[in-house]
């Protein structure tokens, strides 16, 4: 098991048999691209295709701005939890806030007319779109995302 807090993250071998990466960062988004870097280096070492590769890293980015900023409401006391199991055939990135959760339904739809000129709020759809499933649990302050290697589908 791999733990990392802040700036005393090190680089290690990949796990190529799935085994847990833990880490705990605070509500900054610095440290959540360092966590997203080292899971990222997993990916391309168990040999997961450049569409894979970029599935992943937009729904991690996505999942962390999200913890953060809606989650967290950036308060520096709150912290993000993050696991991540990489084998060759299938990423599983979980990600968890401390803020007061969210309801999946409630979350306004981003294709609709009245939504489309809007900044933001398109990051869940993202996440839903390229990862091959996504289960919201803990009142939504939890989102565990799965990819299948696509060089293991055919």
């Amino acid at each position: 098991m791999r733990m990392g807090v802040g700036k005393s993250k090190r680089r290690e071998q990949p796990s190529p048999n799935g085994e847990s990466m833990k880490f705990t960062i605070g509500s900054d988004f610095t440290e959540s691209r360092d966590v997203q870097s080292r899971i990222l280096e997993d990916v391309r070492n168990c040999g997961y295709d450049e569409q894979s590769i970029f599935a992943i890293k937009l729904a991690m980015e996505e999942a962390f701005i999200n913890a953060i900023r809606h989650g967290n409401k950036l308060d520096p006391n709150k912290k993000v939890h993050i696991e991540a199991k990489i084998s060759p055939v299938r990423a599983e990135i979980i990600v968890e806030d401390e803020g007061p959760g969210f309801k999946r339904e409630k979350v306004p739809d981003p294709t609709t007319d009245d939504n489309l000129c809007k900044c933001s709020g398109r990051g869940i759809l993202l996440m839903e779109s390229y990862m091959n499933s996504i289960k919201y649990t803990k009142n939504g302050r939890r989102v565990r995302m799965v990819r299948i290697n696509q060089r293991h589908l055919s």
